[in-house]
């Protein structure tokens, strides 16, 4: 699942050309919005019992500031979090270990009920058409705002890069999402996540130190999802990330 990420090195400043290949993901991802595979949305829980399974996916990258194409293939297993691992990731947050120590949550409650704070185990192998082979396994535990004691959390207030905003007239979930490994950086990090029943689409937002990544996985069907990912520049001076480094897209298909 949260695969992406790691084909690259950031590249620098990447501009103009990143626009065709934004209007062309754009266009297709419309397309896609029109599809709409069952008569009830998945709810916030339901949206990750869909996503355990075994996962084979392709995907296209676009290296904005080289004007480079590479192609990868995954294949990728994704099981419910047990509550174990839950409380040894909830457990770094109330023990102020970085990178979580900015993050105060009400264990307690994000505990009681097993489903209202859900993540998952991933395990995947990748290899680019270039033949360069990738393997890695993470945890990662989605922690909603309503668990989060927000007069004692002090995770910086970052601007919202284009590609992560979302329209909150509607009914959205919003929290923390604590991995247990990066990608382009190592190590533990948090990031922030929305989910929109309505469109059955999670997105995830995570600031390195070097980068900005919105990385967006959505149902079209109970066996297909669509997968997108849109790479920033992080300004050395706090702005809103505009410069975009890479622009990721695929398909991925649940195996029977």
């Amino acid at each position: 699942m949260i695969d992406l990420e790691i084909y690259w090195e950031l590249r620098d400043n990447g501009e103009c050309s990143s626009y065709i290949s934004l209007l062309y993901c754009s266009h297709f991802c419309l397309n896609l919005n029109q599809v709409n595979y069952q008569e009830t949305m998945l709810s916030f829980q339901e949206f990750f019992i869909a996503c355990a399974g075994f996962w084979k996916t392709e995907r296209t990258y676009h290296f904005v500031s080289e004007n480079e194409v590479e192609r990868s293939y995954t294949e990728f297993r994704a099981e419910m979090l047990e509550q174990s691992i839950k409380q040894q990731i909830l457990s770094k947050s109330d023990s102020g270990s970085d990178p979580f120590a900015s993050i105060k949550i009400d264990t307690e409650r994000a505990m009681q009920d097993p489903t209202a704070s859900p993540g998952f185990a991933v395990s995947f192998e990748t290899r680019s058409e270039k033949g360069e082979e990738v393997a890695m396994t993470l945890n990662a535990l989605f922690i909603p705002d309503a668990f989060v004691t927000s007069d004692a959390t002090n995770f910086p207030a970052m601007p919202l890069p284009a590609a992560a905003e979302v329209d909150m007239s509607g009914e959205v979930i919003q929290g923390f999402y604590l991995r247990d490994q990066g990608y382009s950086e190592s190590g533990a990090i948090a990031g922030r996540f929305t989910y929109q029943p309505i469109r059955q689409t999670l997105e995830m937002t995570t600031y390195y130190n070097r980068s900005v990544a919105v990385d967006q996985m959505r149902f079209v069907t109970p066996t297909l999802r669509l997968r997108t990912i849109v790479t920033y520049q992080r300004p050395v001076d706090g702005s809103t990330p505009t410069v975009i480094t890479l622009i990721g897209f695929g398909m991925e298909q649940k195996a029977a």
